[in-house]
């Protein structure tokens, strides 16, 4: 591979910099205070939970791409266990702390 880069490289590392630049600051680059509309501002609320639902979900009953078969899976149960502490106590801590001491146990000791 050669030392030198070439035209077309440069020009896509300018052009990404310079969306970059553009996009994060472009609330500050306009001269009079820009809000979000109500709508926008209630379906942010939900957002952060749509997304950890969409990573949490998937990893717990899935696994190398396909649905879990069996119930000897570590992850089954403490899933559960971290979702009725939840609604019981309303305390994430304690939701991760639930689910870990289920998990532990089980993938740890017994091998699921």
């Amino acid at each position: 591979m050669r030392g030198e880069t070439d035209l077309w490289t440069m020009l896509v590392i300018v052009g990404l910099a310079g969306v970059t630049v553009l996009t994060r600051c472009f609330f500050f680059i306009l001269d009079r205070p820009w809000t979000l509309p109500d709508w926008t501002r209630r379906a942010l609320h939900y957002a952060p939970v749509a997304a950890l639902a969409g990573v949490v979900a998937p990893e717990i009953v899935m696994t190398g791409g396909h649905f879990v078969t069996t119930w000897h899976d570590a992850r089954l149960f403490a899933g559960l266990a971290g979702a009725a502490v939840f609604f019981w106590r309303r305390s994430v801590l304690l939701t991760m702390a639930a689910g870990m001491a289920v998990y532990l146990p089980l993938h740890l000791g017994l091998g699921w």
